[in-house]
């Protein structure tokens, strides 16, 4: 069946006008990006595919360039305006997360963390840097390692912290073999930077590591 055929009041970008965007199937979000079809396959169609191949949308929004382009009817232009969207999508919601009064609690530090860390293939350590209110100034990624290894730099760690006027910093770091179970290299890496974080009187809140679809807070555990 053709766009066409299916009810004007039912077409993706007319149901979100007259409903909002949470009225729509992930297909039917996927469309309004398309915006257009191929010849004999409407946008619709093509964006049930696509998220039937990827095994669901969030995988899908991750899938590398190779992938996506390799879809007839997508190509570099569409996965650059794709990686732009998520981008967008992932600055306001660390803007929300600035906003709030507080972000002290393992939970809201975790959530932030996760809008930058997930599906990451290498190893990355970040900073949270936040003011004395413990609102956040900005993330950081501060060193991108091997598939199971980062390299750390207390050094460097500090002078970001003094460049962002911090008054604590939040650690984290992500373990792309999926399991979150600190090291002994973590708790010695962890203890290292409090130490020189502390002589020029910024606090390390934190250190949160990353795995598959779980975190670990080495505050939690005491390690911090």
């Amino acid at each position: 069946m053709a766009l066409s055929d299916v009810p004007r009041s039912e077409q993706p970008r007319e149901k979100l006008l007259n409903h909002g965007a949470n009225a729509l199937s992930d297909a039917e979000l996927l469309a309004i990006f398309l915006r257009t079809g191929t010849p004999g396959r409407t946008a619709l169609q093509i964006a049930h595919d696509l998220i039937e191949s990827h095994g669901g949308l969030v995988a899908l929004l991750h899938t590398d360039e190779k992938s996506f382009c390799d879809t007839k009817g997508l190509g570099p232009a569409k996965y650059a305006q794709l990686s732009a969207i998520l981008e967008m999508a992932r600055r306001y919601e660390t803007g929300r997360a600035g906003d709030r009064e507080f972000l002290e609690s393992p939970e809201a530090v975790k959530s932030v963390i996760s809008l930058h860390m997930r599906q990451l293939e290498h190893e990355v350590f970040a900073c949270l840097f936040l003011d004395n209110r413990h609102r956040l100034i900005r993330y950081q990624a501060m060193f991108n390692g091997t598939i199971n290894s980062a390299s750390v730099y207390p050094r460097e760690v500090v002078k970001a912290a003094l460049a962002a006027n911090a008054a604590a910093v939040v650690l984290a770091h992500n373990h792309p073999s999926g399991v979150a179970e600190p090291s002994r290299a973590d708790i010695e890496i962890t203890a290292k930077l409090k130490q020189a974080l502390a002589l020029v009187e910024i606090r390390v809140l934190d250190h949160i590591i990353v795995g598959d679809g779980y975190q670990v807070s080495l505050a939690e555990r005491g390690e911090v």
